[in-house]
């Protein structure tokens, strides 16, 4: 049963980092290329889409050690509620 769980999680996963890059990628694309006049990709869309990857990732690190920070302090002020910390040992 445990693997079966852990299968559904990763099959879970996998569909949020698919819906994710989807999202990501119709934004870039949206964002980026505007020339459908030429089967190649110009220049200033592929620094745009690059760039616009970029951002994203940096913006999903940054708001991923927010999160972990945030909860962090969260997990220290329940422990000093508690009385856990500052307790000698």
């Amino acid at each position: 049963m445990a693997l079966q769980v852990s299968e559904s999680d990763q099959i879970k996963q996998f569909k949020e980092f698919l819906g994710t890059y989807n999202k990501v990628t119709e934004n870039c694309f949206m964002d980026c290329v505007k020339d459908f006049t030429t089967r190649d990709v110009k220049p200033e869309e592929v620094t745009c889409s690059e760039s616009c990857l970029q951002k994203y990732l940096k913006m999903t690190q940054r708001i991923s050690m927010r999160f972990q920070e945030y909860h962090i302090q969260q997990n220290e002020a329940l422990a000093a509620k508690a009385g856990l910390l500052g307790q000698p040992r």
